[in-house]
């Protein structure tokens, strides 16, 4: 039979152990640990693609913590609103959208309801020798205005909760669907 020399025996079982403390090194260091903590907020890299970008957003008017707030550009205005403590009780939800995407750099205005002492938006719109305020509008009195739609009217109402409302009347031609033609058409029917 062949001998077994004690020492040899000793250098294998040496060897052996060797590479399998470098193997498991190995693994260990190309394998991502699974209990790792995430970067710290400073190192996070914000990437193009739609569900990692941020963006900062201003939110102001009829909320608890206004301020300005870094979300996901995946998130809703809704979300922005959250982030911001909610809406007061005498926000006026329904003069936003709150479905819409965010986008960097823009400003969601909650406005205020306004008091039952004072005049609303619907009746200084039905007053036939006043302008229909772009502000303060809603839908529906938008959709009653020459040339605009419900979709026009939305498009408005997005605008002016990007925007923070309307400077003037030209603003209008900013919009999609409404151009220097249109904006001329309702220069004397519309106020900012």
């Amino acid at each position: 039979m062949f001998h077994r020399d004690p020492r040899r025996l000793a250098a294998w079982a040496a060897a052996a152990l060797v590479l399998v403390a470098l193997s498991a090194w190995y693994l260990a260091r190309t394998r991502p640990a699974a209990d790792a903590a995430p970067p710290p907020a400073a190192a996070v890299i914000d990437v193009g693609d739609e569900a990692g970008a941020k963006v900062t957003v201003d939110v102001a008017g009829a909320v608890k913590r206004p301020g300005v707030y870094r979300l996901s550009s995946s998130q809703r205005v809704e979300d922005a609103l959250e982030r911001a403590g909610g809406p007061t009780r005498r926000a006026d939800l329904s003069q936003i959208n709150r479905a819409a995407k965010l986008e960097d750099g823009r400003q969601i205005l909650v406005p205020v309801r306004a008091s039952k002492s004072t005049p609303t938006a619907a009746a200084t719109a039905a007053a036939p020798d006043q302008p229909v305020n772009l502000n303060t509008a809603t839908l529906e009195q938008l959709d009653t205005l020459d040339g605009v739609g419900p979709a026009t009217a939305q498009k408005i109402l997005d605008y002016r909760a990007e925007h923070g409302g309307f400077r003037s009347v030209e603003d209008l031609d900013a919009i999609p669907g409404i151009g220097p033609a249109r904006v001329e058409q309702l220069r004397d029917v519309v106020s900012p």
